[in-house]
């Protein structure tokens, strides 16, 4: 009996033909697998180095970096600041430099002499006191109006801190000299301690901190 014949067939041969037979593959589930350990891994590294990127940021290198570009930036701000500040503090007269003449265009008497010596109580220098001049006797509406030279803008700034609301005003004059030409609306002098306020805020600028940047 022939190996190829099963038990109990009676003897009979039972010959294989054609060239097909089973052929052994790898399942298909098994290629999946493998494409999803590795989309896996992708995703883990991916993971891992936006996690090592807000490391830095939050914790470490990013905000050193930061931190240093601000001192950088506070450090250039404030000799920025202090250089305007100087400037102006040299460009300002003082008031015992400037010299003033006091004229009343009002037809009440008494109000140059009186403006005079309390200017000179101030540290301003006093020139001519009397009537105004033609040209503006009795036709100042206003509290006053500052006179000086076209060269004399800060003279005139600095004199303004007496005297709220003035109009400030420039002419052809040679000398130096400002004029202070009291108006009909004319009380009084800004106070004393109002006037040195802005006087000083006038000379000695308060820095302005960067907008961006906490110094």
């Amino acid at each position: 009996m022939s190996m190829l014949t099963p038990p109990g067939m009676g003897g009979k041969k039972y010959r294989i033909t054609g060239d097909r037979y089973p052929r052994m593959r790898r399942p298909r589930h098994r290629r999946r697998i493998v494409l999803t350990l590795v989309a896996t891994a992708c995703a883990l590294g991916l993971a891992g180095w936006g996690t090592l990127q807000l490391i830095d940021v939050f914790g470490g290198r990013g905000s050193s970096a930061q931190a240093s570009q601000d001192k950088q930036h506070c450090r250039d701000s404030g000799k920025t600041e202090a250089a305007q500040a100087k400037a102006a503090e040299e460009k300002m007269p003082a008031p015992g430099t400037l010299t003033v003449n006091v004229f009343n265009a009002t037809p009440r008497s008494g109000l140059a002499k009186r403006t005079a010596d309390e200017l000179q109580k101030r540290g301003f220098k006093i020139g001519k006191v009397g009537n105004a001049p033609a040209a503006y006797d009795k036709k100042v509406k206003g509290t006053g109006v500052l006179l000086g030279p076209k060269a004399a803008q800060d003279p005139l700034k600095v004199l303004a801190t007496q005297l709220a609301g003035a109009q400030q005003k420039s002419d052809d004059r040679k000398g130096d000299d400002l004029d202070l030409i009291i108006g009909d609306t004319f009380k009084d002098l800004t106070t004393q301690q109002n006037a040195a306020k802005s006087l000083a805020l006038l000379t000695h600028p308060s820095p302005v901190p960067a907008a961006d940047t906490k110094c």
